[in-house]
């Protein structure tokens, strides 16, 4: 046999291999029982056949490159979240219906972003939202009214909570209600998508390197995270998944601390030790005395107050939370030193990134409810400059893809450097 008649017979299965991939799992899903509450450890996550990834794959068959072909098929046989981040009610109502009842034709548990608060993301690279709470809210309604007894997880706004209006500036909520308002936005996300009973709620929370844990457990209280089934952390972010379910568990215990803990303490979450906590010389950069936030083993003081001064509640009485593993594989990007003057904006389309643990909802750790893949893998987080002043990403040498589009390189990047290795899910 000639090898030209060769690679086209290898080239048509592989083009076959792609299409099918991302049906794998769903024909898989098609076989499972349905379980009654839509996140336990037996939870198996929605895969859309028709994903990004998977149109990639044949796109990448279509140009030859095998390598990434496959690559793509194998991304596209995991399940990853559904962003809805615009619209009109009507629009959201049959978007999150249509998703909801795909997933459930084939007894699955799809996951959901809300992502459209008044303000989002400081008028940054994710710039946008609803016009109003007013509009919101009745986007919210719709939002829910989508779901309705259907299974569904569901994340609310990322970056809505560590990135309020008051942080965005000081000339921007110098009276302090536009954050009032976007707090009570968020407490009325939850409150009404909750109301889907077989619906689990988690209020995003930022992640490991952001707030200071009592901080960000005020924010969470005040957002109404008791209403919700726990919260989210390191959405688009690319910290390691151990890092983060060690920070989760400190908000956690310092919400119980505050609430249900040591009567002295209600409402003390500026109490609670932080991951950059030093009885020394908290997080002041002197030689000695200064926490390494990035290293775990400089959190034994944050480890120690909390095991003093919050003891060991039950795990059943502690706010769970999920984790975005779908750009941490390899971990945080740090640029070489001395690079960039400015903000080298590491959490920004961070270069040499890879994949990180599947999604799962049997994760074996107490307080962490799933390993997820909110933000999509492969698409941008918006035209990164690190603060040069151009409107070239040194990293790429190009002007990044907005934010939300797709962009192959860095799909291919991302599953290439996968760790673990990407595999087909069975």
């Amino acid at each position: 046999m000639k090898p030209r008649t060769l690679r086209r017979r290898a080239t048509a299965a592989l083009a076959a291999l792609a299409a099918c991939a991302a049906l794998t799992a769903t024909q898989g899903q098609a076989q499972a029982a349905p379980a009654a509450d839509a996140l336990t450890p037996a939870t198996r996550f929605y895969v859309d056949p028709h994903s990004k990834a998977a149109q990639q794959a044949l796109a990448d068959l279509g140009t030859g490159d095998l390598a990434n072909a496959v690559n793509m098929a194998r991304l596209a046989s995991w399940p990853q979240a559904e962003w809805f981040t615009e619209g009109t009610p009507d629009e959201v109502r049959a978007k999150v219906r249509t998703l909801v009842r795909k997933a459930r034709a084939v007894n699955r548990t799809p996951v959901l972003v809300a992502y459209n608060v008044p303000g989002r993301d400081c008028t940054q690279y994710s710039s946008g939202g609803a016009a109003s709470s007013a509009a919101y809210r009745q986007w919210i309604d719709a939002f829910a009214a989508g779901i309705g007894d259907g299974k569904a997880v569901v994340v609310v706004e990322p970056d809505g909570l560590a990135l309020l209006p008051s942080d965005c500036g000081p000339d921007v909520d110098p009276a302090g209600e536009l954050t009032a308002a976007r707090v009570a936005d968020l407490a009325y996300a939850v409150k009404t998508i909750k109301s889907k009973v077989r619906t689990s709620v988690y209020l995003d929370a930022g992640n490991v390197l952001w707030r200071p844990v009592g901080d960000m457990a005020r924010r969470l209280l005040d957002a109404g995270v008791q209403d919700s089934d726990g919260f989210a952390l390191n959405v688009s972010n690319t910290h390691p998944t151990d890092h983060n379910a060690r920070y989760g568990s400190w908000i956690a215990k310092c919400m119980w601390f505050a609430t249900e803990g040591p009567e002295h303490a209600r409402g003390h979450t500026d109490w609670c030790a932080t991951q950059y906590y030093s009885p020394a010389a908290p997080n002041d950069g002197t030689p000695g005395n200064a926490v390494d936030s990035t290293d775990p083993a400089t959190w034994r003081w944050t480890d120690a107050w909390f095991d003093q001064s919050a003891g060991t509640p039950p795990n059943d009485a502690l706010h769970h939370f999920v984790i975005d593993t779908s750009r941490n594989g390899l971990g945080a990007w740090t640029p070489e030193p001395g690079k960039y003057s400015g903000d080298p904006e590491v959490w920004c389309n961070a270069p040499g990134r890879g994949l990180g643990a599947r999604p799962t909802a049997d994760t074996g750790v107490p307080l962490v409810d799933a390993y997820l893949w909110i933000k999509i893998p492969g698409e941008s987080d918006g035209s990164c400059t690190r603060n040069t002043g151009g409107t070239i990403d040194p990293e790429y040498g190009i002007v990044d893809p907005p934010a939300g589009t797709w962009w192959p390189d860095q799909a291919h990047t991302l599953a290439r450097n996968a760790s673990p290795r990407l595999t087909f899910n069975h």
